[in-house]
């Protein structure tokens, strides 16, 4: 499926992209207003606990559920939901809050699963701030098993 869809190793997160769209619109500040990748994560390649600086949704497309994990530093809640063909096809992520995914366990693995994830304004490298495991199990202590399999 990498091979298929001409997928690179995502830098820093982890997983497999391309990006598939870039808006040619443009902000006052020159950040495009939106932008979507193709997101392949395998059992090594997940994607790691990180934030941005806007909104993200994510929505599955292939292969095998994901677990994902959003951390909302403004409350302190801890929400893990499941996508994949027979749960919850979609979520949105709000800008800010930590966020990571791997995998699921399923009775028939493929050992991949495709996602669509699109932002608005788009993604731009000064808005990713990958987690570090200290500082995160510092403030979310009771996700220290979440926290962990979901850093490097």
């Amino acid at each position: 499926m990498i091979a298929r869809l001409s997928l690179a190793p995502l830098p820093v997160e982890g997983g497999f992209y391309r990006r598939t769209w870039l808006s040619a619109d443009l902000r006052p500040d020159g950040r495009s207003t939106g932008s979507q990748i193709w997101y392949l994560m395998t059992p090594e390649a997940f994607s790691a606990l990180h934030r941005l600086d806007a909104p993200e949704r994510w929505e599955f497309q292939a292969g095998d559920p994901i677990e994902h994990v959003q951390l909302d530093p403004r409350d302190g809640t801890v929400r893990v939901q499941m996508l994949g063909h027979s749960t919850r096809r979609s979520l949105v992520v709000p800008a800010g809050s930590w966020q990571g995914a791997r995998l699921a366990a399923c009775p028939h693995p493929s050992g991949w699963a495709l996602l669509g994830c699109g932002m608005s304004p788009a993604w731009d490298e000064k808005g990713f701030e990958l987690g570090r495991r200290d500082d995160l199990l510092g403030v979310f202590p009771t996700a220290a098993r979440l926290i962990s399999a979901l850093t490097r």
